[in-house]
């Protein structure tokens, strides 16, 4: 029972000594009353720049990456990113969680509760930071072989990976501490210290590259250097913080209701992320099955000594300028928790009709703009990446056009993928987290999976592989928007026969 011990002092009034200015605080950042586009916009603005500021910054790393002396560095680092996203994904559902409890507990004004799941989620972070550390570790080479990666890319990759993941504890509390001010309605913090961190690791980067003559190790210091700053400052600003998400050392514990809740929200969400991961390790294992056939098919142009595998580095650029409008619209699918989840705890269903309205109009105002900004300037922005046309039949071509196939597969049809992931949002805000993994991962990750090993296997293209997207994001977004609605629904039918009975308990 000492996980009770560290909450003595937690009053559930509304009212309490130690956090006498909660909630004049949360009165000004409350997501329950008011209008709701205006609060929409503002939660989402400084967090879009936030995720933005965190791109450039990955960008960043490609880009003076591109400089050193590996010709397979960039697209060595883009080999990793969906084995990488498999391991972080797991914290990062749990982290989602976390998110949601909060949110759903301020919404509530119980400080009690509040208090008790920000610290068991700090902890949890700590947990699983390491525990994917030592994941990452032993299982680096093996999974990155598996997936086709070989010779100097597979060593280039092996290396990056070794190193990011000796920093997953800080990543991971970077995360959860981020969840906790998204969900008390705060996305200013972040931003203001993630650009900050941000600025370390660009300025890591160009000293490792550049000065020391580094490559792919180089800008894997500068990341988990600058996610130690990041989770340090974050940690040191919830300390000081004046609502009941406060952080105190000796308030830290894994108190088991809350450790539960945050487990059935997270589980299912670590267990979707992990698994839309695998998916798109199976498309990046297709695309390095291509790189190989298209270096076999084209032998005469390859350059005796010389590593360069023109697909995957084509593939990488675009993936990583494609982030941009995922991220951005990424702001959306967090506000849709958020807010839904407080107007949840608040018993206000209705509103969340509107919210779910007015965020699919956000997001996809949000891709539109922002993938055809992209695309309209993909030769100056592709060329950042050491990705030019060059010459007809050349390695350097094959890398270009592998590059702007994809994006006029994914770029252009990324409006579907906003409104797939704000009825996702919804959905996990409405606390069926469960029902929302099921959704993607039939409607995104097994047709993709299918897509791979029917259709793929039968047309070993590019387009193939890429038109697996699109498809999956239509069926994927119609099937969360039936399912929302009609939850939605259940709710408001819900909470009208609550206030029905309750005049009449009081008469009898």
């Amino acid at each position: 029972m000492a996980y009770r011990r560290t909450f003595l002092h937690t009053s559930t009034h509304k009212n309490t000594s130690i956090y006498r200015h909660s909630y004049s605080a949360e009165k000004k950042l409350s997501l329950t009353e008011g209008p709701i586009f205006v609060k929409i916009l503002a939660f989402i603005l400084p967090l879009m720049v936030t995720n933005l500021l965190q791109v450039l910054y990955n960008a960043a790393d490609m880009i003076i990456v591109s400089f050193s002396s590996e010709a397979n560095a960039v697209g060595a680092i883009g080999t990793t990113s969906s084995f990488i996203n498999l391991i972080v994904n797991i914290f990062m559902g749990f982290a989602l969680g976390a998110n949601v409890m909060v949110a759903k507990y301020l919404g509530a004004k119980d400080d009690e509760k509040v208090s008790r799941s920000v610290h068991t989620a700090i902890s949890m972070s700590v947990i699983f930071g390491i525990g994917s550390a030592v994941l990452g570790f032993f299982i680096s080479r093996p999974i990155l072989s598996l997936m086709g990666a070989q010779g100097n890319l597979l060593d280039l990759a092996v290396r990056y990976t070794i190193i990011y993941f000796a920093g997953a504890p800080f990543i991971s509390a970077t995360n959860y501490l981020i969840a906790i001010f998204r969900a008390k309605g705060d996305t200013k913090t972040p931003l203001i210290i993630l650009t900050i961190s941000g600025l370390v690791n660009v300025v890591l980067n160009v000293f490792f590259v550049f000065a020391l003559d580094m490559s792919v190790e180089g800008v894997a210091i500068a990341t988990s250097v600058s996610n130690a700053v990041s989770a340090i400052l974050l940690f040191m600003r919830l300390s000081k913080d004046e609502t009941a998400c406060r952080f105190s050392p000796r308030k830290l514990c894994l108190d088991r209701k809350a450790f539960g809740k945050i487990l059935k929200i997270g589980i299912p969400a670590g267990i979707q992320g992990s698994l839309f991961s695998l998916s798109n390790m199976t498309i990046q294992s297709s695309i390095l099955q291509v790189n190989n056939a298209t270096l076999a098919a084209n032998s005469a142009l390859v350059t005796p000594g010389v590593a360069f595998d023109p697909v995957v580095a084509g593939n990488a650029a675009a993936t990583n300028l494609e982030n941009f409008i995922y991220t951005a619209q990424n702001s959306v699918y967090q506000a849709a928790i958020t807010f839904t989840s407080q107007n949840l705890g608040a018993k206000k269903p209705k509103r969340i009709f509107r919210i779910l309205g007015l965020s699919y109009i956000l997001g996809l105002a949000i891709t539109v703009i922002v993938g055809g900004i992209l695309f309209i300037l993909r030769e100056p922005l592709l060329g950042l990446y050491g990705v030019r046309e060059g010459l007809e039949l050349s390695l350097e071509h094959i890398a270009y056009e592998t590059a702007i196939k994809r994006m006029l597969y994914l770029f252009l049809s990324y409006p579907l993928l906003s409104l797939m992931e704000t009825g996702c949002g919804v959905v996990r805000g409405l606390g069926k987290s469960i029902s929302s993994m099921f959704i993607s991962l039939v409607g995104a990750c097994l047709f993709r999976v299918v897509w791979i090993m029917t259709v793929f296997k039968s047309v070993e293209t590019l387009d193939v592989v890429y038109m697996s997207y699109p498809i999956s994001w239509v069926i994927t977004s119609v099937t969360f928007f039936v399912y929302a609605i009609v939850v939605i629904k259940r709710y408001v039918k819900k909470y009208q026969e609550t206030k029905t009975e309750a005049p009449q308990m009081q008469t009898a």
